[in-house]
């Protein structure tokens, strides 16, 4: 919602950050899916750690445009005159850069990100930068107050506590055809106090309590199985 509401409101820049795990990539493709149906034009980074140059050719790709300038205020111009031409026909341009903690390495790029800023006219921002990275990216950002100054909307996205962690198993199991949840209580439990509420080991474990479940014929995955899978996971 608070990244939709960035892209909407043309804020200039937003930023998600998330331990591992916790479905910050998940995020970026159901966020660019949700702008693609409207009226934007959505460059995705996924690999943010590229030399300046190649960095702007990327954008410049991910929004449709091949070329073979190779000077960077080229590149510049070619990508002002994109977004320009988005906006004579109603779209915003968004930019997406996901993994983007690993820009903070990378005083170039971060110095690139905030030139990218600067399109803009007397009332509005021309691009709409989102940054979706690991925690370490916040600490970097700070570092960089000419940046972070210019980033409108900051969220963190948390592990699950567990009630969420017994919503998102029973949603998951709904999800895949199952009428009745097969999880007892105590089996979430030990699954929230094994994944500390993190999406990805949530369904990493689950996964396996079931294969084990199967393959002992068991009617419920209770928490036996869960610790058997946890076993097999150390």
């Amino acid at each position: 919602m608070r990244l939709l509401y960035a892209a909407n409101g043309q804020k200039g820049a937003a930023m998600l950050t998330g331990g591992i795990g916790c479905g910050k990539t998940l995020l970026s493709r159901v966020l660019v899916q949700r702008l693609t149906e409207g009226k934007f034009k959505v460059a995705l980074i996924s690999n943010p750690s590229l030399p300046p140059v190649s960095f702007l050719r990327e954008i410049l790709y991910q929004l449709g445009i091949k070329t073979t300038y190779k000077l960077k205020v080229d590149l510049l111009h070619l990508l002002n005159d994109e977004i320009l031409n988005n906006l004579e026909k109603g779209k915003d341009t968004i930019l997406v850069i996901d993994e983007a903690h690993m820009i903070i390495a990378n005083k170039s790029i971060s110095e690139e990100i905030r030139l990218l800023l600067n399109f803009q006219l007397d009332d509005r921002f021309l691009l709409t930068l989102i940054l979706i990275g690991q925690p370490e990216l916040k600490t970097g950002i700070s570092e960089i107050p000419q940046l972070e100054q210019r980033i409108a909307i900051k969220y963190n996205l948390k592990p699950l506590n567990p009630l969420e962690t017994e919503e998102y198993i029973q949603f998951r199991m709904k999800t895949a055809g199952l009428s009745k949840n097969i999880f007892t209580h105590e089996a979430i439990s030990k699954i929230y106090e094994y994944s500390k509420g993190i999406p990805r080991k949530i369904n990493n474990i689950c996964d396996l309590s079931l294969l084990v479940g199967y393959s002992t014929k068991a009617k419920d995955i209770d928490a036996t199985v869960v610790q058997e899978s946890i076993n097999e996971q150390s």
